[in-house]
């Protein structure tokens, strides 16, 4: 643990993943559903719970659509270049 949050450290923003919180605040243990996940943009390839990431406000909207970040260190690369991580 070598952040000032007390999680092990990631490869962009020390943050350690966890369980999804539940409509009802309870956490569900059993994991996310496909529903519920996404890939980072900026990380390709990282997995994203997407209702971790809008609990944590680690999503950006861009012309239309909503992507969903790893850790708040992707947000100022996405905000940078939105176009970059975008494109198909």
């Amino acid at each position: 643990m070598n952040d000032t949050t007390g999680q092990a450290p990631s490869c962009c923003g020390g943050h350690a993943a966890s369980a999804p919180i539940q409509a009802d605040g309870r956490t569900n243990l059993m994991g996310p559903t496909d529903d519920d996940m996404a890939s980072c943009p900026v990380m390709e390839g990282r997995p994203v719970v997407k209702s971790a990431a809008e609990a944590a406000g680690l999503v950006r909207d861009y012309e239309g659509t909503r992507y969903w970040l790893c850790c708040a260190g992707c947000g100022p690369l996405f905000d940078a270049d939105p176009q970059k991580y975008t494109a198909a």
